[in-house]
């Protein structure tokens, strides 16, 4: 089987065909640390986490590398604001991004540099950009000279002129050219800053990224990821500054960017109310964390995704559906999933390894959990073991599909399961003494309280709403 993968590079799809077929590496533009996490921030770490538990499928060995920059004037800026020290502000601001991370399932990377630990790469970068007459200094600053590479702008597919008005350039009388970006900049005093051959400073936000990459994949990868957002200029300025520092080499080979996070169909801003954290969600129950991955993954991952409460709860509805199949095959002992079911339409790998494409991954899962629904209702034993297996293969492909079935459904429930079980024996034996109107009422009471009773052959069950 073969992996194709759309490169934003070329705006077409292509064969993945890596550098070295025994190491892949990959690197995505990671958090600037000085807030929580928002629904937007959250989906690029999903998308990317779901292909790097693709390509370890492909691959004997993969290095994905996804950054921490905590030092950004962003970060300076509300340190100065909220009285907080910054190094307080980027610890704490990191452990919650780490935290908000694990609940929607995404994995650790390989490697997670920072940039305050990747100083020292930033200049030796900035020293061979200026001896290559790529970047120049001025008045303490160190500035990329955009005219010295023919290329800029490629990626992005920008005219000169789209190019400089997108950039949001800071005019400045020391620049040679209004599209010059910095490298480099002075800090006073009371900013973070480190000792350079220009003098006291710290660098520019794009040189960071370009840095911490050379260091730990070397100046050619193969996959560079992102947001749609970060195409230009940031992306575009670490072409820019890898390919000038290192003549002859190409950076990253394949470029992958994820689309723009909607909430009830608008931008997310603050000034409409409709912004949310990734904590937002969380605090709506256990639940809701594998909820919303899912919900990410129902789009495909270069289109715009819309965030509704309604999107997210029919999400929870989906895993509800996944989960229950499990529990009715909690005895079932799962056979490996590495052979697809003729239930799959396609076999999940194969429709992920068609440029990530989740939706259709997620329509062959359903097609398997259809398919053990309909064993188990006509008692076909021998079917369950493989079908088990491949719910739970694809499952962990996807990062959904983790938990416990029977604590997935418990999960969030307040009142006492002693309380509870105490309902259901006084409901039976409201039954069995054919008081029906009692036994409903006891039904009612629960569901009130968010809890089901399903009646089965080998007993009452009890679970969530």
């Amino acid at each position: 089987m073969e992996l194709h993968l759309h490169n934003s590079a070329t705006r077409r799809k292509e064969r993945f065909a890596p550098i070295d077929p025994s190491h892949v590496r990959m690197y995505v533009c990671g958090p600037t640390v000085y807030d929580l996490a928002h629904l937007g921030n959250a989906r690029p770490n999903v998308v990317f986490d779901v292909l790097a538990r693709l390509l370890r499928r492909f691959y004997p060995q993969v290095t994905y590398a996804r950054n921490i920059t905590d030092v950004e004037d962003k970060i300076i800026d509300r340190a100065r604001e909220s009285g907080e020290s910054i190094a307080s502000l980027t610890a704490r601001t990191t452990a919650d991004f780490h935290r908000d991370m694990a609940a929607l399932g995404v994995l650790p990377p390989d490697i997670e540099p920072r940039a305050t630990g990747t100083i020292p790469e930033m200049i030796a970068l900035i020293e061979k950009l200026i001896a290559g007459g790529h970047a120049y200094a001025a008045e303490g600053h160190v500035l990329f000279a955009v005219a010295s590479f023919a290329e800029y702008g490629k990626l992005s597919g920008r005219s000169p002129d789209e190019l400089l008005a997108g950039a949001r350039v800071e005019v400045a009388p020391y620049k040679r050219d209004p599209g010059d970006f910095v490298l480099w900049k002075p800090s006073t005093p009371d900013q973070p800053g480190w000792d350079s051959p220009w003098g006291r400073g710290r660098p520019g936000w794009h040189i960071e990224c370009s840095a911490m990459s050379w260091k730990h994949l070397g100046p050619d990868f193969d996959i560079h990821g992102g947001g749609a957002d970060l195409m230009f200029p940031h992306h575009e300025n670490e072409v820019a500054q890898s390919r000038c520092a290192f003549p002859g080499h190409h950076f990253a080979r394949y470029w992958m960017h994820n689309g723009m996070l909607l909430v009830n169909g608008e931008k997310m801003s603050k000034s409409l109310g409709n912004f949310r954290t990734v904590q937002d969600i969380l605090r709506l129950g256990p639940w809701a964390g594998e909820a919303f991955r899912l919900l990410l993954l129902k789009t495909h991952y270069r289109a715009a995704l819309d965030y509704t409460e309604d999107a997210l709860n029919e999400a929870r509805k989906e895993l509800d559906r996944f989960y229950r199949a499990l529990s009715k095959m909690a005895d079932v002992d799962a056979e490996g999933g590495a052979e697809p079911h003729s239930a799959e339409q396609p076999p999940v790998e194969q429709a992920l390894a068609d440029d990530l494409n989740t939706p259709l991954a997620l329509a062959s899962l359903h097609y398997l959990v259809s398919a053990a629904n309909e064993a188990l209702a006509n008692g076909d034993d021998a079917a369950l073991p493989h079908l088990k297996g491949r719910i739970l293969d694809a499952g962990a492909l996807l990062g959904i599909l983790q938990q416990d079935p029977e604590a997935w459904f418990r999960a969030g429930v307040t009142l006492d399961e002693a309380a509870i079980q105490s309902a259901i024996e006084a409901r039976l034996a409201a039954r069995k003494a054919k008081n029906w109107p009692e036994a409903d009422r006891i039904r009612k009471e629960l569901a009130d309280q968010g809890i089901l009773l399903e009646d089965g052959p080998g007993g009452t069950t009890w679970r969530r709403a």
